[in-house]
């Protein structure tokens, strides 16, 4: 049980690459984890920073467009009670 549970742990969050910072502070993201992700020249990724103790400890991206998704099925059940 305890390997099978390893095992989704792993599928679900695991290092799939390092990349560098460039003196301009831009990045590359390989191009294995671009077609993994489904990522695209021109799209658009949010980025998500999260703090422990006010220190930035984890960054996070997400295609915009699944933010807006993510974004809208939250609000729009909220939203149709308060229009209602």
């Amino acid at each position: 049980m305890a390997a099978q549970e390893k095992r989704k742990d792993d599928e679900c969050c695991r290092v799939e690459a390092m990349v560098s910072v460039d003196e301009r502070g831009q990045m590359v993201l390989p191009k294995d984890v671009r077609e993994a992700a489904g990522i695209k020249p021109g799209d658009k990724l949010a980025l998500i920073l999260w703090r422990k103790d006010g220190v930035v400890c984890c960054l996070t991206m997400i295609k915009a467009e699944e933010l807006m998704g993510v974004v809208r099925g939250r609000l729009a059940p909220m939203m149709k009670d308060i229009i209602s």
